[in-house]
């Protein structure tokens, strides 16, 4: 028992080497690769530690993981600059709906931090008519929705001057910490090492700072709450779409013999009062749509039309019909949680959700599998870990062309998840006789 414990220690002090090198430059193929084996070492020696010595180890460790996040600027993603400029034009009493960063009308809210003068450095996104700045897409308007852009507002307030970045990662730290808390409590520390370990955590909540992660957290929260799950789960939405896949897990089995009237109610009713209230600030406040660059995104990542998306799917059957199939396939995980999902443990079908979304959808973006992550350590099934670390690839490699890295690791990652599934149900069948 102590070696084990003493060499998960020294994996995850190796861990914390490898995400120190993570976080100071751009994504390496190599570096995402070792990370990704010290984690799975480390949780595999501790599989066997007692939980009251396992604890402190996974607490500890996570925290120290979460605050290598914080010792440089943004590493591999630009995101967090357009959530400095939301939060500033909002702060001057203008919708983030209405005008790109381009917009020359809100030209007297730029700063040399977000709109430097020499357009030299690396990572610059030029302007039309001269100039760049460091935000992405600057001649469209922001993506984010309505809780995101409160939480944006929040920290600019909450900033002292010229704190940069710094304040936003300082908001992923807190939530990833939180989350790991409340993960210990509600899974136990074994299981609450497949979020404090994993080398997403350090690098997309906190090093990149990525608002996925105030989703997370509330979805975590809802799931360990009762009375106010369905308002929680709305926030979520409200804060980043993604987490909508983790309704119908709380919605498990409310098929199973008719349909439950009063849960549905009281997961969907609050649910959407937290998302339009939350909307309705912006909407009065907005001339132009409040989806912003949504329907845009979409296109621009080809998941419409196929494109470089659906990688596992064009494996096995023209490119052509991979969205709709990805489509009908989700459509049935989500009626499969709806009609045989286990209302005592709504987690399982939320996981079931995101994990699938993930796996058909095969975005390119690591920080997607954020929650799936979170999900996979409330569960314990640490195969769908297999999707986070195919994302992470994607990201890291390029997009999920049939010939890249990231579709043979997305397909493993499938394959993982079906053997998993094939190798727990005569156990689960056991269980129940």
């Amino acid at each position: 028992m102590r070696r084990d414990l003493f060499v998960a220690g020294t994996m995850l002090v190796a861990l914390a080497a490898v995400v120190t090198r993570m976080v100071a430059g751009p994504p390496v193929l190599g570096w995402y690769l070792l990370a990704w084996a010290l984690f799975a070492t480390a949780v595999w020696w501790a599989r066997r530690v007692p939980e009251r010595r396992l604890g402190p180890l996974v607490v500890v460790g996570g925290i120290v993981l979460a605050t290598i996040g914080l010792v440089t600027p943004p590493s591999s993603s630009t995101d967090s600059f357009r959530y400095a400029w939301d939060g500033r034009v909002q702060a001057a009493g203008i919708s983030p709906y209405d005008h790109p960063p381009a917009d020359p009308a809100l030209a007297g809210l730029r700063d040399d931090w977000l709109f430097p003068a020499d357009c030299g450095g690396p990572v610059l996104w030029p302007l039309p008519g001269g100039g760049c700045t460091r935000i992405n897409r600057p001649t469209v308007p922001t993506i984010y929705p309505p809780l995101a852009q409160g939480y944006f507002l929040l920290v600019h307030w909450l900033s002292p001057e010229g704190s940069r970045h710094k304040a936003l990662q300082l908001g992923g730290w807190a939530m990833a910490v939180l989350t790991l808390l409340a993960l210990s409590r509600l899974a136990g520390a074994r299981r609450a090492a497949y979020w404090a370990w994993c080398p997403a955590v350090p690098v997309e909540a906190v090093n990149n700072a990525h608002v996925d992660m105030l989703g997370v957290l509330l979805v975590v929260l809802a799931f360990g709450a009762v009375r106010s799950r369905g308002a929680l789960l709305g926030a979520a939405v409200a804060a980043k779409l993604l987490p909508a896949t983790a309704l119908p897990g709380a919605l498990s089995g409310v098929l199973a013999n008719g349909v439950a009237w009063r849960r549905l109610l009281g997961i969907v009713v609050p649910a959407t009062l937290v998302v339009t209230l939350s909307y309705l600030p912006y909407v009065l406040l907005s001339k132009a749509s409040v989806a912003g660059y949504l329907p845009g995104y979409l296109q621009e990542e080809r998941y419409v039309g196929g494109g470089n998306r659906y990688a596992v799917l064009r494996l096995l059957m023209p490119d052509s019909w991979a969205p709709c199939s990805a489509a009908l396939l989700l459509a049935l995980v989500v009626l499969a949680v709806l009609r045989y999902g286990d209302a005592e443990r709504p987690w399982q079908g939320a996981l079931l959700v995101s994990g699938s979304l993930l796996l058909l959808f095969t975005p390119g973006y690591s920080w997607y599998a954020l929650l799936v992550v979170a999900l996979a350590a409330m569960d314990g099934r640490w195969e769908w870990l297999g999707a986070a670390l195919a994302g992470a690839i994607a990201y890291a490699t390029g997009p999920a062309a049939t010939d890249s890295p990231a579709t043979a690791f997305y397909a493993a990652a499938a394959l993982a998840v079906l053997i998993g599934w094939s190798v727990r149900r005569p156990l689960r069948a056991e269980t129940r006789q």
